[in-house]
C-alpha cells in the first residue's frame, strides 16, 4: 500500500513540475536556449565574433552588443543596438529598435540562421554563456 501511495505521489509531482513549466516539453527542444551570448559565424567560415543579448527594454526588444570584430562577417553590423525578437520566433537587429540591418529566422539546434538576400549567409549559435 506504501508502494501505491508513493507511485501516486511521484506521478502528482511529475504532473504538478509540468503544470508550472508550461505543460509543453517539446518547446524546449524548438526554442533556442536562453543565453545571452552567442557566436555570429558567416557562411560557415571559421571567422567568428561575439554577440551578447543584453538587458530587457521592453517586449520583446532587449540591448544588443555586438564585438567589433563582426564588422569582418558584415560590414555595418557593428551599428545594431537591439535585439528584438518577434512572434514567430525570428530575431532581427537593428540601430533603432524598428529598422532591421539583419533578421534570423530560428535554425535545426540551438541558434539562428539569416536569410536576407544580399547578405552574407550568418549564423547565430547559442556560445553557453548567460
Amino acid at each position: 500500500m506504501k508502494l501505491l501511495a508513493g507511485l501516486v505521489a511521484s506521478v502528482a509531482l511529475f504532473g504538478g513540475v509540468q503544470f508550472l513549466d508550461g505543460g509543453d516539453s517539446e518547446s524546449a527542444a524548438v526554442e533556442p536556449a536562453a543565453s545571452s551570448t552567442y557566436r555570429l559565424t558567416a557562411n560557415g567560415d571559421e571567422a567568428a565574433c561575439a554577440v551578447q543579448r543584453g538587458a530587457a527594454v521592453s517586449d520583446g526588444l532587449s540591448r544588443l552588443k555586438i564585438a567589433p570584430d563582426c564588422r569582418q562577417l558584415m560590414p555595418g553590423i557593428e551599428r545594431a543596438k537591439f535585439w528584438r525578437e518577434q512572434a514567430d520566433g525570428s530575431v532581427a537587429f537593428s540601430e533603432n529598435g524598428i529598422d532591421p540591418i539583419v533578421t534570423f529566422g530560428v535554425a535545426d539546434g540551438d541558434g539562428y540562421e539569416s536569410y536576407a538576400l544580399s547578405a552574407p549567409l550568418l549564423a547565430l549559435n547559442n556560445d553557453g554563456g548567460n
